[in-house]
């Protein structure tokens, strides 16, 4: 069985408080680690895209890299923009955890099923978008078309984004595109809060399946991949 959740926000030091985005986020690591243990198995596969620790650096975040690394089932994570720990995979696979894998210019089969991905990048035509953001759109492009040139023939397709693949009007951008053009079968994203909440996009478009998993989107529970 496969199962995603994005967003898990946990904070090693104890500075970032979710709870800025509302109640809801009270204790919102333990509310994750309590649904986590009751309904994922050893042999399961979880797909974490982005924003997983606060920590600044790897040294920090490692704390939280070992509290997933214990739970049940084998993860896959992908970077969030607010990943700063995030650093090469030889420093990554040098802490040697042993149920998580990390994406990054490559991909995982599992079952028949390929796990591709990156980051993402805002859209377009947000607010205040300039030529750096552009740089860094068109780099992760590179990268998501790196991790799917990546793999072998596989039964199924499924991509981790952190950013939504739309664009502020809710329209499918480059990154969607790119899904849509590679056989992509389902799409998991995060990054969406609070208010952002009215930014998402669920559904089958132009092929793919869309499904956001931000954690308070879906009341911090991991959620049922089916494909």
């Amino acid at each position: 069985m496969i199962w995603a959740l994005g967003d898990l926000h946990f904070d090693p030091v104890g500075d970032k408080p979710m709870d800025i985005f509302g109640e809801k986020w009270e204790k919102h690591e333990e509310k994750i680690i309590e649904h986590w243990k009751k309904v994922v198995l050893p042999e399961d596969l979880v797909l974490l895209p982005g924003d997983i620790s606060w920590g600044l650096k790897l040294k920090e975040s490692e704390k939280d890299l070992r509290i997933i690394d214990e739970l049940p089932g084998k993860k896959i994570i992908s970077k969030g923009n607010h990943d700063y720990w995030w650093s090469s995979l030889n420093k990554m696979n040098a802490l040697d955890l042993k149920t998580i894998e990390f994406l990054s210019n490559n991909s995982f089969l599992y079952n028949g099923i390929g796990i591709y991905g990156t980051r993402g990048w805002m859209s377009k035509d947000t607010q205040g978008f300039n030529e750096n953001d552009e740089t860094i759109y068109k780099r992760e492009l590179n990268r998501l078309m790196n991790s799917l040139n990546s793999g072998s023939d596989v039964d199924k397709k499924i991509v981790m984004l952190h950013y939504p693949p739309f664009d502020q009007n809710l329209k499918p951008n480059e990154f969607a595109n790119l899904l849509s053009e590679n056989g992509v079968d389902l799409c998991i994203y995060g990054h969406l809060h609070a208010e952002g909440h009215k930014f998402v996009v669920e559904g089958e478009i132009e092929g793919v399946e869309y499904k956001c998993v931000s954690s308070d989107y879906v009341d911090f529970k991991l959620q049922e991949i089916l494909i």
